[in-house]
């Protein structure tokens, strides 16, 4: 079971590496489009006035989340590439410098003696392992090996794709008789559920209970919501 669960690599063809981008465009997009739900059911507007702002909302908002999240992991590739360009230098230039700070990293993991020269001496002996090594344990960096335009893709898509259902209910106004009540009783009672969705989804990728996940998803969404509603 543990071996299947690191083999793993994606459920119901979600990738379980994005779910971190996934769970936070979901969570937004559902706040903000209920937000202006909210506001709009408030100020009593009309219904293609709703479906207006709720749709530019999903469309400008979720947009500038994944231009956001694109430019924050092209920052966090860039800044990484930059210290690691300092490290082969400092490895080329201040090398016995370089050589203790080896040696000092796994003293400090408990080797010594003759074990403790072969790893050193292993470790700088190539270049690449060695600044990867620098990397991970003097600077605890670790290479983010996913594409910046990829999480900037998966957070436009969970934006919109979770962040549509709370407008879901004005959508279908069309096709029932229900007054400005009613549709805002379901889309608060659609957020709810869009909110679960996503706990749901947190648990079963991260093998945690789905129950937990559900709870702290939907109560900490809910506080959101019920802000969003109150300054609405």
């Amino acid at each position: 079971m543990e071996d299947l669960y690191h083999k793993r690599s994606t459920y119901f063809g979600f990738q379980k590496e994005y779910i971190a981008e996934f769970v936070y465009g979901g969570i937004d997009g559902t706040i903000t489009t209920f937000a202006v739900v909210a506001g709009a059911a408030g100020a009593e507007l009309a219904l293609p006035i709703v479906l207006i702002l709720g749709f530019a909302n999903l469309i400008a908002d979720g947009f500038a989340m994944s231009v956001g999240s694109y430019f924050s992991a092209k920052a966090e590739h860039e800044s990484y590439e930059k210290h690691k360009a300092v490290e082969y230098w400092e490895i080329e230039n201040l090398r016995e410098k370089e050589v203790e700070e080896i040696r000092e990293i796994y003293q400090n993991k408990g080797f010594t003696g003759d074990l403790l020269h072969q790893v050193v001496d292993v470790i700088t002996s190539d270049d690449d392992v060695w600044v990867d090594t620098m990397m991970k344990e003097e600077l605890e960096l670790m290479k983010d090996e996913r594409p910046p335009w990829k999480r900037g893709l998966v957070t436009f898509i969970a934006f919109n794709l979770i962040g549509f259902i709370p407008l879901m209910a004005y959508v279908l106004a069309g096709f029932t008789k229900a007054n400005a009540s009613d549709l805002f009783m379901v889309s608060s009672i659609s957020t709810g559920a869009a909110l679960a969705l996503i706990g749901a989804l947190k648990g079963f990728v991260t093998e945690q209970s789905r129950i937990k996940g559900i709870v702290e998803t939907v109560l900490l969404g809910g506080v959101a919501a019920t802000i969003a509603f109150i300054i609405g």
